[in-house]
């Protein structure tokens, strides 16, 4: 049937398009056969001045990647993946280009539109949309400004900007005597882009009974992995104390295993934790040195005295200043003076003749305390913590494994006490 697009009514001459898309004229009673229709029948590509309007496909996008074309509106389905949206290379004033979110997963899984040489508000960075349920309806407005959302949500440009990390390991559990080596400390800055997934697994704390504390890392395709060292098991008395990866290892047992473990091992630069104490050789009494924190050793027993856990050291990245990676103190049995103190960073102090002895204080990687007494294990350390800090207005808010999120200045602060992702 054809279908009316434009009429004269001075002489009832009209053109109509049929079903076909050829365009004929009809006028009132004049049969097409008495019309002189040449140059005139065809496509319509000769005729000028008949807006085609904006051209929505049919296919569903769901790839990973979009070359678009002028005129066209396009239904995004980012169920499974990003998707990055190419726009032409070349544009006339008034092109026109639709995307429209079709599942409401452009938060999970954003688009990112590159303008392709072109500008897009008059930057040629690339532009990230992240909101469920959108529609980015541009019009190409020339050379100065490019493309312009005629309508729209909230955009964003996606230069790379700069991530602070700062991953602690589990610290490791205090033996019989000898304290618990902290968790490995380590920090990073990192130039993120978006689209970059971030994926962040937290070491746990080392069981009593001179358990060895989990390392934490931070990994992905944008950053460079960063893992911390797990803490080194504190000594009991015929066990080698700290044996095993260490940030900062554990202090030495009593009796037949008086060394304290080597921090920083697997080592990195700057160290990520030091070395035990010594334990004191002998039977009696029974003493232990202290775990190996993130700034200092572990302190060696003495006659009368267990050792100090090593002190941590202090980060700001949430807005405020906390210490982290201390080493647990050493239990003292039999000798005249005291348990070991645990170090400033969540280290527990050390038990006094089986009375006193504490855990190492969670997600801050401090070693557990030694217990101060033969054949009992001493306490758990502290499970260890990652924090991502960004710029808040790069922050895209895609998150798994429900971090806290806090602000602090111009930074958006995520703290992670266990698995998750950050996509950038």
């Amino acid at each position: 049937m054809a279908t009316l697009i434009n009429a004269d009514t001075s002489d009832g001459l009209k053109l109509t398009s049929d079903t076909s898309g050829i365009i004929e004229f009809q006028s009132a009673g004049v049969t097409k056969a008495g019309v002189n229709t040449t140059g005139l029948t065809g496509d319509g590509s000769q005729l000028t001045g008949i807006a085609s309007g904006l051209e929505w496909q049919s296919t569903v996008i769901t790839g990973t990647t979009l070359t678009a074309i002028a005129d066209r509106g396009y239904w995004i389905n980012t169920t499974s993946n990003i998707c990055t949206i190419t726009l032409p290379a070349s544009a006339s004033v008034g092109d026109q280009l639709i995307f429209t979110d079709y599942s409401r997963t452009w938060f999970t899984n954003n688009i990112t539109i590159n303008p392709n040489g072109l500008k897009f508000q008059g930057s040629t960075g690339n532009i990230n949309y992240a909101i469920n349920g959108e529609s980015a309806d541009l019009v190409y407005s020339g050379a100065t400004q490019g493309w312009i959302p005629n309508t729209d949500g909230a955009a964003r440009l996606t230069a790379p900007y700069t991530g602070t990390f700062l991953v602690v390991g589990g610290g490791s559990g205090g033996g019989n005597f000898g304290g618990g080596g902290a968790g490995g400390f380590r920090t990073s800055t990192e130039t993120l882009n978006y689209q970059g997934v971030i994926t962040v697994a937290v070491g746990g704390g080392g069981a009593q009974s001179a358990g060895t504390g989990g390392a934490s890392q931070i990994s992905g395709t944008d950053i460079t992995t960063m893992s911390s060292a797990a803490g080194g098991a504190g000594g009991q008395t015929s066990v080698s104390s700290g044996v095993g990866a260490a940030g900062g290892s554990g202090g030495g047992g009593a009796t037949s295993a008086a060394a304290g473990g080597a921090g920083n091992t697997p080592s990195t630069s700057p160290v990520q934790g030091y070395a035990g104490g010594n334990g004191l050789a002998g039977t009696s009494p029974e003493i232990g040195g202290g775990g190996g924190g993130a700034s200092a050793v572990g302190a060696n027993a003495t006659s009368t005295d267990a050792g100090n856990g090593g002190a941590g050291t202090a980060s700001s990245i949430t807005g405020s200043s906390v210490t982290y990676a201390g080493g647990g103190g050493g239990g003292n049995a039999g000798g005249s003076g005291a348990a070991g103190t645990g170090g400033a960073g969540g280290g527990g102090d050390g038990g006094l003749d089986n009375v006193g002895w504490e855990s190492g204080t969670a997600n801050t990687g401090g070693g557990g305390g030694g217990r101060g007494t033969v054949g009992s294990p001493g306490r758990p350390g502290g499970s260890g913590i990652v924090y991502i800090s960004v710029p808040t207005a790069n922050y895209t808010g895609i998150i798994t494994g429900s971090p806290a999120v806090t602000t602090s200045g111009v930074n958006t602060i995520m703290e992670y006490t266990g698995a998750g992702t950050y996509t950038s």
